[in-house]
């Protein structure tokens, strides 16, 4: 059954129906695959089932969001915190095999909280290239009582090889001048004007601060406990992949990725256990059909936040 919303409750839900129709459409991997039969596709399995049925070399862009190191409940699902060793070694044991998948000039990126930061850390430089450490502000919740409440999450940019896609220009961002400064002549300096909103375009940093979790007036938003932003994934897939490229995320969760991927012209593919949030991401797949819109970035334009013009 659907959950009663509230009546400006935009969060996507599935009727039973749905969720059995997608489900009965998913792939099943039990023998190795082609690259042509991984194009677009939901594979609602374990990843650690199937890894060693994928193909080599296939991956332009690895997104990896997995269990961070706390006990959570995703629906049937359970992850329980270990041991900080116990979490290197579990993170050693997907990662170190994904590599075959890999391109040579392919790019990684993988997510994690302060806890799991070091261990991503270690294990991946074992493997790979570590080019920086992006910083997220994910401002949501309403904080700790006797501690400081955690309002970020790290993401780890990586490379194969020394060779790697970077669109500088695909993911500049559009901030609100605070200090409008002109030349003699009265014409703006380094900045420009759109109706009353100035402005003026900045490279992007590793420190991102425009970025809005999904919540319940979002229609990307779903009941998933750690759901992705589009906009977040849109800059790491404008920036480190080409259109026809192909993005792959082993842990798809409610299926982020991979819309973000079809809103822009990649091929995709993603893994996920749980079958009701496969039946999501392949509703929400359906939907992008219809609507590419991607909140906060408009024609081009990763937009700071609250920012946007409004039309």
């Amino acid at each position: 059954m659907i959950k009663k919303r509230a009546p400006l409750n935009r969060t996507l839900s599935l009727l039973a129906e749905e969720e059995q129709k997608y489900i009965s459409s998913f792939q099943i991997i039990d023998k190795p695959v082609k690259v042509s039969e991984l194009i677009n596709r939901i594979i609602n399995q374990d990843i650690f089932h199937i890894l060693d049925y994928l193909p080599d070399s296939f991956i332009d862009l690895l997104f990896i969001d997995p269990p961070y190191n706390l006990s959570k409940k995703y629906n049937e699902h359970e992850f329980r915190s270990m041991h900080h060793n116990d979490y290197e070694e579990w993170v050693d044991s997907w990662l170190s095999k994904m590599i075959r998948l890999l391109k040579p000039d392919a790019s990684i990126y993988i997510c994690c909280d302060w806890r799991s930061s070091p261990a991503v850390f270690n294990i991946a430089g074992k493997y790979l290239y570590i080019r920086n450490r992006i910083t997220w502000e994910r401002e949501k919740g309403r904080g700790a009582s006797a501690n400081w409440k955690n309002c970020y999450e790290d993401i780890w940019f990586m490379t194969k090889g020394e060779e790697y896609t970077f669109n500088l220009e695909a993911v500049k961002v559009r901030r609100k001048v605070l200090a409008p400064y002109k030349h003699e002549n009265g014409m703006p300096k380094d900045w420009e004007q759109d109706n009353n909103l100035k402005f003026r375009i900045t490279h992007p940093s590793n420190l991102w601060t425009d970025i809005t979790v999904p919540f319940w007036s979002m229609p990307e938003n779903t009941d998933h406990p750690t759901q992705k932003p589009e906009k977040l994934l849109a800059k790491i897939i404008l920036a480190s992949s080409d259109e026809k490229d192909m993005v792959f995320d082993p842990f798809a969760g409610s299926g982020t990725t991979l819309v973000a991927a079809k809103k822009l012209n990649r091929n995709y593919c993603g893994v996920e256990i749980d079958s009701k949030y496969a039946a999501l991401c392949a509703k929400r797949l359906e939907l992008a059909e219809r609507d590419k819109s991607i909140q906060g970035f408009e024609d081009g334009v990763f937009w700071e936040r609250n920012s946007i013009r409004k039309k």
